[in-house]
């Protein structure tokens, strides 16, 4: 029987239409607002290279084949097209009629060349000779349309030509390289921040580049190549560093999956950057504004301007966790559970630079997937490393978009002493999991980190994520056999504790969602709650539909795509999905069965997706900790009560935010887990404040 499926890609572009949604709001600061803008363009650059990017080789290939929606690769991108030229539309009308008046209101204004004084442009003359036009290399576009090719992502100036002694005409580009930045400060004696965008001050000086001829029109554009290309793994020979750096240069030259190009753009023009990216109409998103918008993220950060942002939530400190008190008495006095961002990952941090330095720490192992620029985290492993530790990081070199940073970072802590790991062939390393081996009275303890987002401290305030901190034996056997398995490439065997992805979580999942519909078709409560980034994957989704049929309560808290189609009167009508936006990206992956009231929970690093649950190593941790278990319960419970940020899926995959009811209080769930920890931070230090501790000699 072939069930209802949701397109996968239409989703996700609905999701980005609820981010979207935040921008349009009046009620939310101007700033943020530019914000939530800048990161749906963000999002979008990244979805053209890798889906549109899959899908368009799909098309060359002449493949025909239908998905799990109905939609062959070419109708998958006709459906893709529309609703992207329909999202366009609308983010450059808000920029040119909202945000950029509001804004120059407030006194941060987007100057054009004209707009500029004498002394303003004299000014942004002495910047262009001196931080400028050493860096710009321009490139002739021969008669025919043939060129270099040009970088993917940057900002290009195409450019007529005009010589006066020959009366010929001709055509140029200019790349400006992103080290240049995409705003120049425009200097004034108000209290504002004015700025023209680098596009323009390089076509407004682009003649100094091409002496004795004339440049008598310009336009700005920006191409999107294809960023699906993957790893080949085949054969043995290969150096899979050396494999990803042709992954990275290949990704350079890619063919192009859109071209931005202004709606004004000059005929001749656009017809010669059409030739010379290579782009078919299809592949042309006309603009009414500067292409990239994700580059207007910069401004959000501009000083003196905070009253146009939202107020601070910083991290507050857990309760479980006392300052100055070691990390590993800690966790041995008792499992830690963490709720970031809203409690600060400082913990985290604080037990590997800990186990760096600690005598008693034999050796650490760790996954890396995505790390800070400066990060903490790899600093401690290389102070582990050079402390004479054993040190084991496998760095995952098939994180996208990652790959370049990671490199590098693999590199520094293979000089300092560390043993690398490149991941698992044929499949990419997702875990988020620590391990540190402690020597404690003469026996080996181990202590754990296992969470849902990456070690990554500058995400770790953006993103909202667990962490659960343990030194159970059976918890830090099954850590030791992951290891063994995934940096010595044995088979991963089932755990004690621990459920690993891809050989037993998904049948996991399938057996926990079949005992809740055994349950419900027996007459007794049955009930499921998920908390998860995306659910696309069909076994999971047939599973759910037969569950919900059966009677079983379904409550799925879907971030992004969701490709299940809620509503249905028939497969569905048990299930309710919600999805919430918000300050903080919804990031932690938690899922509750009743189990007939003795309740299993699990936090995860894996999505209910075939990629997640099928083609990587993931793992799937149960909490049973009785505190922790109760918490995470409370925590699922409270997204369901969001009547501010929160939308509610719809059968037709777009969704409707949902709105408190007459007589109901606003109910705002990251508020109120930002409260919830700041009143539970206070109310540690009063108590501690309180207490006095005996100070207890020395031997």
């Amino acid at each position: 029987m072939t069930v209802p499926y949701l397109n996968r890609e239409l989703s996700w572009l609905e999701f980005n239409q609820r981010v979207l949604n935040e921008a349009l709001r009046p009620d939310v600061p101007l700033l943020e607002r530019l914000k939530f803008l800048a990161i749906t363009a963000s999002n979008l650059d990244e979805f053209f290279q890798v889906r549109v990017g899959g899908l368009s080789l799909l098309r060359r290939s002449g493949r025909k084949t239908s998905d799990a929606s109905g939609l062959t690769p070419a109708k998958n991108l006709a459906a893709i097209r529309s609703r992207i030229l329909e999202m366009s539309a609308a983010q450059y009308e808000l920029l040119n009629q909202t945000l950029l008046p509001e804004l120059e209101k407030a006194g941060i204004r987007k100057l054009r060349p004209a707009d500029l004084n004498p002394a303003q442009s004299a000014y942004i003359a002495a910047v262009f000779e001196d931080a400028i036009f050493s860096l710009l290399t321009p490139l002739a576009v021969d008669a025919d349309g043939t060129c270099p090719i040009v970088p993917a992502l940057q900002i290009i100036i195409a450019c007529r030509l005009f010589d006066p002694e020959t009366g010929k005409i001709r055509h140029a580009l200019i790349p400006i390289p992103e080290m240049i930045g995409r705003r120049v400060p425009v200097t004034n004696e108000e209290n504002n921040f004015d700025y023209l965008l680098i596009e323009d001050v390089v076509a407004l000086h682009a003649d100094q580049l091409f002496p004795g001829e004339l440049v008598n029109a310009t336009t700005a554009f920006r191409v999107t190549r294809n960023g699906d290309i993957a790893v080949q793994e085949e054969d043995q020979t290969i150096d899979l560093s050396e494999n990803m750096e042709d992954v990275l240069t290949a990704r350079k030259f890619a063919g192009t999956v859109r071209l931005e190009l202004r709606s004004n753009a000059p005929r001749d023009l656009a017809r010669i950057i059409q030739i010379v990216t290579g782009t078919t109409p299809q592949d042309v998103y006309r603009i009414d504004g500067p292409p990239g918008l994700a580059a207007f993220m910069d401004i959000v950060a501009v000083p003196g301007f905070d009253h146009l942002r939202d107020i601070d939530w910083p991290p507050q400190n857990s309760p479980a966790i006392t300052p100055g008190a070691s990390m590993f008495e800690t966790i041995a006095a008792g499992d830690v559970l963490l709720f970031h961002p809203y409690e600060s990952f400082e913990p985290v941090l604080r037990l590997i630079e800990e186990a760096a330095v600690d005598p008693d720490v034999i050796a650490i192992k760790q996954v890396l997937y995505r790390t800070a620029r400066r990060s903490r985290i790899v600093d401690a492993l290389i102070r582990a490393a050079e402390n004479g530790k054993h040190v084991t990081a496998l760095v995952e070199l098939k994180a996208r978009f990652d790959e370049a940073r990671n490199l590098t970072r693999a590199d520094e802590l293979q000089r300092a002493g560390v043993q690398i790991v490149y991941g698992v062939k044929g499949l990419k390393t997702h875990a988020k999991i620590l391990l540190i081996v402690r020597r404690e009275s003469g026996h080996l303890r181990r202590y754990l980190h296992l969470g849902t987002g990456n070690y990554n401290e500058s995400t770790s305030r953006l993103y909202t994520d667990l962490s659960y901190l343990t030194c159970k034996a059976d918890y830090g056997n099954d850590a030791s056999l992951f290891f063994n398995a995934v940096t010595g490439r044995s088979k991963l065997i089932r755990f004690q504790r621990l459920v690993p992805a891809p050989n037993a979580m998904k049948p996991k999942l399938l057996d926990l969602i079949a005992g809740e519909t055994e349950r419900a078709s027996q007459g007794l409560t049955a009930r499921i709650i998920a908390k998860v980034n995306s659910l696309q994957d069909p076994d999971i989704i047939s599973a759910l539909y037969a569950a919900s049929q059966a009677g079983v309560e379904i409550k799925l808290n879907v971030r992004g795509i969701c490709c299940l189609k809620p509503g249905d009167p028939k497969f569905s009508k048990n299930i309710e999905v919600i999805s919430v936006i918000d300050r903080f990206l919804e990031h932690a992956r938690l899922f509750y069965f009743h189990q007939g009231g003795d309740s299993e929970v699990y936090i995860a690093s894996a999505d209910w997706m075939i990629r997640n649950l099928e083609k990587r190593v993931e793992l799937m941790i149960p909490i049973e900790h009785a505190a922790s278990k109760r918490r995470l319960i409370r925590i699922l419970d409270s997204y369901f009560m969001d009547n501010v940020q929160a939308s509610r899926l719809l059968p037709d995959g777009t969704s409707q935010r949902l709105t408190k009811e007459r007589g109901k209080k606003a109910f705002r769930v990251q508020e109120h887990f930002y409260q919830q920890a700041r009143k539970a931070a206070k109310a540690r230090e009063h108590e501690r404040s309180m207490t006095f501790e005996p100070h207890v000699p020395a031997d």
